[in-house]
């Protein structure tokens, strides 16, 4: 049995080292693509205003091409220069090409998402289970990453995620019932929804974005609503400790605004790996 176990574990890992790979293209592609597309909108209606036919974008750019380009020298990623984790060490984390530094995100990304994906096969009970808490994990690693990386949570992730969640709760592949799926859905967002508003009414500013709402909905549908006050709890300490450090270290951003997704992501994870109420023990509740 444990064989058995492990053979698959292994099998996902290296799955996920693939996934991994894949992701690195979403978290950089997948906010480009928005912003061309949002651009493209405000340019049809400029366009519509002024009585003129809109400029069409020719080139394509998506998630599937173009090819994945070295940013320093342009040069084309070849096949065997993009095997996960291997191919940057044997590069020496530089391009074959120009010898420019590659991101050791990259590598890290790939080698996260299969450890994650391992875990997720060891750990849950039945192959679909797991393969569900892969999924669950590779979406959010990538909001995680791309919220740092830009402040945006796209809804072509978080919905997606919400959704997943409802589904696995209603055929069984998480521990969840369907009732408290849904009810964690729903407190999810509006107890998010709730403090934002609250927040902006009060001071005219805006504490944290949609994405967030959604996200936390999603987390309750995978999770249940019982797990929603430990989350938020966890999120909001790492919140915390992360912003207090980043200000002593100058590292804050201009306007000294700080994500609040990679803090609900790094809950998230806690909640998976080690259960919700375990949460509580760790913030010393």
């Amino acid at each position: 049995m444990l064989i058995s176990q492990g053979y698959d574990a292994a099998l996902a890992g290296i799955l996920g080292l693939l996934i991994g790979s894949f992701l690195n293209v979403v978290i950089y592609r997948l906010p480009k693509m928005l912003e061309r597309q949002w651009a493209a909108e405000c340019g049809a209606v400029q366009a519509a205003s002024d009585g003129i036919e809109p400029e069409k974008d020719t080139e394509a750019f998506n998630l599937m091409v173009p090819r994945s380009r070295c940013p320093s020298c342009g040069h084309e990623i070849r096949w065997f220069e993009n095997i996960p984790v291997v191919s940057y060490l044997a590069l020496r984390g530089k391009c074959a090409s120009c010898r420019a530094p590659i991101s050791p995100r990259y590598p890290m990304v790939e080698l996260a998402t299969g450890l994650l994906f391992a875990w997720c096969v060891w750990q849950m009970p039945g192959q679909l289970s797991g393969l569900a808490w892969c999924g669950f994990a590779a979406a959010l690693l990538t909001l995680a990453l791309i919220d740092w990386d830009t402040t945006l949570l796209p809804d072509d992730i978080t919905l997606p995620l919400l959704w997943a969640g409802l589904l696995a709760a209603t055929v069984g592949l998480t521990s969840v019932s369907l009732q408290s799926a849904v009810l964690g859905a729903v407190a999810g967002y509006l107890s998010l929804w709730s403090i934002y508003w609250l927040f902006k009414l009060t001071t005219g500013k805006e504490g944290m974005g949609y994405g967030d709402f959604k996200l936390f909905a999603a987390f309750g549908a995978w999770f249940g609503w019982p797990a929603l006050v430990p989350i938020i709890l966890m999120a909001s300490v790492i919140g915390v400790v992360v912003g207090l450090a980043l200000k002593l270290t100058s590292g804050l951003r201009e306007g000294g605004y700080v994500p609040f997704g990679p803090f609900l992501a790094a809950a998230g994870f806690t909640a998976m790996i080690f259960g919700p109420q375990a949460i509580l023990g760790v913030i010393g509740l």
